[in-house]
This record gives structure tokens, sequence and C-alpha cells, in this order.
């Protein structure tokens, strides 16, 4: 189970951040070999492998997390490679926003890209890890940024 730590520095489950969230079931185990070649971070795969996915509000916001199986040709489609090279988009805002890993070093943070005018330039680190941007959009009453 995921775990966040609190500002009292206790451990609870992540799940009770998603109230409002609609999970999808597990996803499928051919989807592994994508995932380890992607090399997406722990927290993002141990959520997919249990929820593939899902769709609701955490918080105040509004969060689409893409199925695993949609993220290499939603990318591709995008032609994330070519404009945001070092990205790897996996979820949206329901809107013209998108959240994506970035890939450009050891830690994979999360950042806010626009779907239309897709350029790495625009993007805007938002979490350190898939565990902090549910948690900030738990906490937040509005942006994400820091």
């Amino acid at each position: 189970m995921l775990n966040v730590k609190s500002d009292t520095g206790m451990c609870e489950p992540i799940y009770r951040l998603l109230d409002d969230f609609n999970c999808n079931e597990a996803a499928q185990s051919d989807w592994w070999a994508t995932a380890t070649s992607l090399r997406l971070p722990e927290d993002y795969r141990a959520f997919i492998a249990k929820h593939n996915g899902g769709e609701g509000f955490i918080g105040k916001h509004y969060l689409i997390l893409w199925r695993a199986e949609q993220i290499v040709p939603f990318n591709r489609d995008c032609q994330v490679d070519e404009y945001a090279p070092g990205i790897i988009l996996f979820a949206s805002r329901g809107g013209g926003e998108a959240f994506g890993f970035n890939m450009r070093s050891d830690l994979a943070s999360i950042g806010q890209v626009p779907l239309i005018g897709l350029e790495l330039r625009y993007a805007i680190k938002v979490a350190n890890s898939f565990t902090e941007l549910l948690l900030k959009m738990s906490c937040s009453d509005g942006s994400l940024l820091w």
C-alpha cells in the first residue's frame, strides 16, 4: 500500500486521499514490460498495478490517470519525443493540461504541460513524485505550483 508522511510525521495510506476518485481495476500483467522499459517511478507503478488509472476529484482538483496501455500510444500520438523529449505523459486534468514524469534525471519529478503547444520549455514542476502530486492535490485550494 502506498503511504505518505503527514505534517505530523505519521504515515497514512494514500488511498484515503482518493475518496472521490474512481479507480480502475488492476493493469494486465503484460504491461509490466513496458513499465520497466520506461523506468516509471515505483510509487506510480504500485498504483497502476492495483488500479489501472482512474478518474475523479482529489481534493478540489480533477484528475484523469490514463490506463497503462494508453500511455505509449498517447505519447506517440502527441509526438512527445519531438516536442518535450524526456517527458512521459501519464495523466490530464480533463482540459488542456497534462501531467508528465520528467525522465531526464534519476529522480522522476512531475511536470504540468499544455497539450496544445506542447513544448518542454512550458513544463512546470508541480511535484517530486506521484505520491506527492496526489497529496498536493488533496491539500491545495488552487494552484499546484511551488
